[in-house]
């Protein structure tokens, strides 16, 4: 049996150690672990999920199996054993030999990954032409062949065509592709569905199951969504700062997790968020807004309507693309409305953002989706959050610093920070942050266009517990644009639900989701994926029924 096992062995990674080198502001140079003697095995064509939070070293471990650090990361200790070697032994000339033939990786942004000067196809089959294994018609036929098992579109013709030319879920489907046609023994997944919708996720994540089962391929799959591993995996390894937390079956860590943190992760969705009925007076009112791009005539935004009630919260959901935040755009002012109105607090708001008074302005703050760009990297987060209470309220000195040290106790971070700069904080400290900056201006309703959806769950949660509590605290309403679903049912009283322009159900959340649904809430409701083993392969059965008329 061990014989038997040791034959099948693909992987195995022992006591692996990795650093790196990091330059605090005004401080000197310092060495930092972030891998602490991690090792896992896998089986050809078995299906390991890494699964934690931003900077447990899921992507580290996946780069490591190919003897790859990212900007100024180092393998310092262990052995990363493939095909009965230790690779990191290799050299320079061992990994060119490795990556693209023996290992693939496919990475969580396709758009990003692919030349946009080069067709598709030129790009797919590079890898199998630059290491020899077939002719370039062999590899061709190979790819779409590849193209049919991941139903893309055209199998046939759609390699001719530039990245741009296709959409965002057929782009990682020609990655994985990609990955595949130089048949390598081992696939890294790094987050290949995490940007992607949740009607388009469905689609590509049966894909990536088809092909592994039909290849026999081995594969690391990693991302911090257990509901999403746990349709693909064969084992979980639960990572956390590096370290390793629980690793088994995919059934046992789904179903009887035995570590707090994984137990953490498993439950992370239950919100109890009681809905709140609608008061007697919309505080923001809009009223059949239409709106398009620059002279375009086409309309992105088609006769929408929607109330926003003091203290409480509307929930905008649907796929990329669909206009929510074109919606928040048009509220806002940063995109002037074609037709239609505007009404806060029961006066109109002007179209154009530079029209607007500072008190419109001061009412009305929005948080944005990626914390990151939305700070000044060289400003100090006592300067951020101080920056509106100048502006607003003409707070100097002490009495800023004092408000900023408020507000930072107010989202639990406390006045230990107020000297910190971005690069020094966490995906959710910063967002904390952001929040803080729009609670300084004392609006009355705040816009958070997709504020969660770029952190991790545990971290997410956290923001969502959070934004709740000020909701209670401050009576303030918010308008809560996303595309998760599990999100929509943790915070929202109400719920709009858009598709290409339009809002084709929209309501109290107990109205919205419940039965019976159109077409594409229904579609929307089933796509979103479940703790529960199997639970893919029903919604893709789901899928061809009524697509089937039954």
């Amino acid at each position: 049996m061990a014989d038997q096992r040791a034959k099948s062995m693909l992987l195995d990674i022992r006591n692996l150690r990795i650093e790196a080198t990091v330059f605090p502001p005004g401080e000197a140079p310092k060495n930092i672990v972030l891998v602490h003697d991690v090792s896992l095995t896998l089986e050809k064509g078995k299906v390991l999920g890494l699964i934690g939070e931003s900077g447990a070293g899921k992507s580290t471990i996946g780069l490591a199996s190919m003897g790859y650090g990212r900007g100024g990361v180092r393998i310092t200790g262990g052995e990363v054993i493939l095909n009965g070697r230790d690779i990191l032994k290799g050299g320079k000339e061992g990994f060119r030999k490795l990556r693209g033939r023996e290992v693939c990786y496919v990475a969580q942004s396709a758009a990003a990954a692919f030349n946009p000067a080069h067709r598709l196809m030129d790009q797919v089959v590079e890898a199998t032409l630059l290491h020899g294994t077939a002719t370039r018609a062999a590899a061709e036929k190979r790819a779409i062949a590849l193209f049919k098992k991941l139903s893309l579109p055209n199998p046939e013709s759609i390699g001719e065509r530039f990245p741009h030319q296709v959409s965002g879920g057929q782009l990682q489907r020609v990655m994985t592709a990609m990955a595949l046609c130089s048949e390598p023994d081992l696939i890294v997944f790094d987050e290949p569905t995490t940007a992607l919708d949740v009607t388009t996720q469905i689609d590509v994540l049966a894909a990536i199951k088809d092909a592994i089962r039909d290849t026999h391929v081995a594969a690391l799959y990693i991302t911090h969504d257990l509901a999403v591993v746990a349709q693909v995996s064969d084992e979980i390894m639960v990572l956390r700062h590096g370290r390793l937390v629980e690793w088994g079956g995919t059934r046992q860590i789904i179903k009887e997790p035995r570590q707090e943190y994984t137990n953490a992760l498993v439950s992370v969705h239950e919100i109890e968020h009681q809905e709140q009925k609608p008061g007697t007076t919309p505080f923001l009112s809009v009223k059949n807004i239409t709106a398009a791009y620059g002279r375009s005539h086409i309309k992105v935004l088609k006769n929408v309507s929607v109330d926003i009630y003091p203290g409480q919260t509307l929930a905008v959901v649907g796929e990329s693309g669909s206009g929510k935040s074109t919606l928040a755009r048009a509220i806002t002012g940063l995109l002037p409305p074609e037709e239609g109105t505007v009404t806060f607090d029961g006066r109109p708001l002007a179209n154009r953002l530079a029209d607007r008074p500072k008190e419109d302005l001061r009412q009305l703050q929005m948080i944005y989706q990626m914390a990151d760009v939305a700070m000044n990297p060289r400003q100090t987060v006592g300067t951020i959050i101080g920056r509106p209470l100048e502006f607003y309220f003409g707070l100097r000195g002490r009495q800023r610093d004092a408000r900023v040290a408020e507000l930072l106790d107010k989202i639990e971070m406390g006045k230990g920070f107020i000297d910190r700069y971005p690069a020094e904080l966490s995906g959710g400290q910063k967002q904390r942050v952001c929040i803080a900056r729009s609670l300084a201006a004392k609006p009355k309703l705040i816009i958070c266009d997709e504020v969660t959806s770029a952190l991790d769950p545990l971290v997410a949660n956290g923001i969502l517990k959070l934004l709740l509590e000020l909701q209670k605290e401050e009576n303030v309403a918010y308008l809560f644009i996303t595309h998760d679903l599990a999100t929509v049912k943790s915070i929202a009283d109400s719920i709009a639900v858009m598709y290409r322009g339009e809002v084709v159900r929209y309501g109290a959340k107990s109205q919205v989701l419940a039965p019976p649904f159109d077409a594409y809430t229904d579609l929307l409701l089933s796509s979103v994926p479940e703790m529960e083993i199997g639970w893919l392969e029903k919604a893709i059965k789901g899928r061809r029924m009524a697509s089937a008329g039954n």
